[in-house]
């Protein structure tokens, strides 16, 4: 029951980053510049965490095949679910009266985060039923991505007229759900230990779709390629600075 508290404690901390950025963009709105460093970190934070920790440790535990498997797996998934799945693409501009279309473009980015959400809820759950420490440091990791993915709610949200308030718990609510996938994982997994090498590379194989497929074309669209690309660098290095912390 403890390690079950831990992880819905390490998930909810992670998760509510996700308001902790929608509070910093709506306390002050960051331009495009800003904007496309802090996206391009978020993308290199998430794919330090797939590259250089959950996949290395999928193989470890449970070897090539099933770390290849499960990340194809999660790739894949996410792949078919995408043309569903709300983008978080957007344009902020300036608007003196409420702007329906862009309230409703916040909403849709709320929901494609909140379900995005879960499987990195899924990495924080595998990680701790792999190990308590490589779940702290997954948590970490997530809670840093995160803060931009709440920037990128609040910001259309504000944008179109919408008070401070509600842009702000708009941004608070969509990280709830990461908690939902964490607790499943880590039950599952406490029942079925040999499955968490394919959860690892599954919830790589997710973030990095994710990563590739949402944030760095939501960056590249602020228009500032160079200074994502630094963006990008530096959240590789801050992924690589946590996990040689937690080593």
């Amino acid at each position: 029951m403890q390690e079950l508290l831990n992880v819905l404690l390490l998930s909810l901390a992670a998760g509510l980053a996700t308001g902790l950025g929608g509070a910093l963009a709506v306390l002050r709105t960051p331009g495009k510049k800003s904007m496309g460093v802090t996206l391009g970190f978020a993308a290199g934070i998430m794919l330090g965490l797939a590259f250089l920790e959950l996949i290395p440790e999928a193989r470890a535990l449970g070897g090539f095949t099933v770390a290849v498997t499960g990340f194809a797996v999660g790739a894949a998934i996410m792949l078919l679910l995408d043309a569903g799945l709300p983008h978080i693409r957007f344009r902020v501009k300036e608007e003196s009266v409420f702007d329906i279309k862009l309230y409703k473009t916040s909403l849709l980015i709320a929901i494609g985060i909140a379900l995005h959400n879960l499987p990195e809820g899924i990495a924080v759950g595998a990680g701790y039923a792999h190990a308590p420490s490589f779940g702290l440091m997954v948590a970490a990791i997530i809670a840093l991505h995160n803060i931009p993915e709440g920037m990128i709610i609040a910001m259309p949200c504000c944008a179109s007229g919408s008070s401070k308030r509600k842009s702000f718990k708009l941004a608070l609510l969509s990280g709830l759900a990461e908690p939902f996938g964490a607790v499943l994982a880590f039950v599952l997994l406490d029942t079925v230990r040999g499955a968490v090498p394919f959860a690892l590379a599954f919830a790589a194989g997710v973030m990095t779709f994710i990563t590739l497929d949402e944030l760095l074309p939501c960056a590249h669209a602020q228009g500032h390629s160079h200074l994502t690309g630094i963006g990008l660098i530096g959240g590789v290095t801050a992924a690589m600075a946590l996990t040689a912390f937690f080593a």
